[in-house]
């Protein structure tokens, strides 16, 4: 369960306890948000509709490396979508390094000395 006083914009810990999970909700509202726009556009629908079948193809059938990146490229062009990005305030960084450092602490007691694998049998 998320703690996070803004759980849309948070880090926590996997339901397994052994990895962080990052959770900006605002990536997945601003895609969908720029598919439903260029959509509206009868011009851009049909390219929209190629990419997006062009997607489903990659998806649910054997790919070739890069097949997957290409295929969602394309979508985000079809829609003129932004990069996936978001600006966070200040407050929020001081807000997500808190709660980093609180899933840093938890999955370390697993590792506290930080080794990677390479080297934990050389330790």
């Amino acid at each position: 369960m998320n703690h996070s006083k803004k759980p849309s914009l948070s880090f926590d810990l996997g339901a397994n306890d052994l990895h962080g999970v990052l959770r900006v909700d605002q990536i997945r509202n601003d895609t969908l948000v720029q598919l439903v726009q260029h959509w509206a556009e009868p011009k851009d629908r049909d390219a929209i509709i190629d990419a997006l079948d062009e997607l489903a193809e990659v998806v649910c059938g054997p790919r070739g490396e890069g097949e997957l990146d290409a295929a969602i490229e394309q979508v985000e062009d079809a829609c003129g979508m932004d990069t996936a990005q978001v600006e966070v305030s200040i407050p929020d960084s001081r807000r997500l390094l808190d709660e980093l450092t609180e899933v840093v602490q938890r999955l370390s007691r697993f590792n506290p000395k930080r080794l990677l694998p390479g080297q934990r049998g050389a330790a």
